[in-house]
C-alpha cells in the first residue's frame, strides 16, 4: 500500500478506532463517503482486521502481567503448544520466537496465586519447561503501529 491517504487513515484509527468517519474526514481531508468507500477496501483486503475495545486490566480484574518462555521438554514431541495452550483464557498473546525458547507467551492474571496456577497448567498442558519474567510496570503499549508519513 502507497497511497498517503490511506496511510493517514490507518494511522487515525490506529489512535483511535472509535473515530467517526466525520472525525477521519476532517483529518484525512477527504468527504465523508470517501472516507467510508476506503475504510471498507482496507477492510476488505485484510489491512484492517478488526476494531476493539482497549480494557484497563486492573479494573477487569488481571492487575499481574507476565511473559512466559516455554520450551519443549522433549525436542522430538510434536510443536504445537500454541494449540495445546489456546484454552488457557489468561494467555493474551502466544509468539513463535527464535532464541533457546521455543514461544513467547504474554499473560494477564489476578493474583501470584493465579500466575503459579497459570504456569502449572502451561507446563502440564503443553509438556514444557517455563521461565517467568513479572511485569513490574507498563509504561506504554497498544501503541500505533503505522504513522501517516510512515512508508509501508
Amino acid at each position: 500500500m502507497d497511497d498517503s491517504v490511506d496511510r493517514a487513515i490507518l494511522a487515525e484509527i490506529s489512535r483511535d478506532g472509535r473515530a467517526t468517519l466525520s472525525q477521519l474526514s476532517d483529518a484525512v481531508g477527504l468527504s465523508v463517503s470517501a472516507v467510508q468507500s476506503r475504510l471498507r477496501r482496507l477492510e476488505t483486503r485484510g489491512i484492517i482486521t478488526g476494531y476493539r475495545a482497549i480494557l484497563d486490566p486492573e479494573l477487569v480484574g488481571t492487575p499481574l502481567s507476565a511473559f512466559i518462555e516455554i520450551t519443549p521438554l522433549d525436542p522430538a514431541q510434536p510443536d504445537n503448544a500454541p494449540e495445546l495452550l489456546e484454552h488457557l483464557i489468561a494467555i493474551e498473546a502466544c509468539h513463535s520466537i527464535a532464541g533457546d525458547a521455543s514461544y513467547m507467551l504474554f499473560v494477564r492474571v489476578a493474583s501470584p496465586r493465579a500466575l503459579e496456577e497459570l504456569v502449572r497448567d502451561i507446563r502440564l498442558a503443553a509438556n514444557v519447561s517455563t521461565r517467568t519474567t513479572v511485569v513490574l510496570q507498563t509504561y506504554y503499549e497498544h501503541r500505533p503501529i503505522i504513522a501517516a508519513d510512515q512508508e509501508i
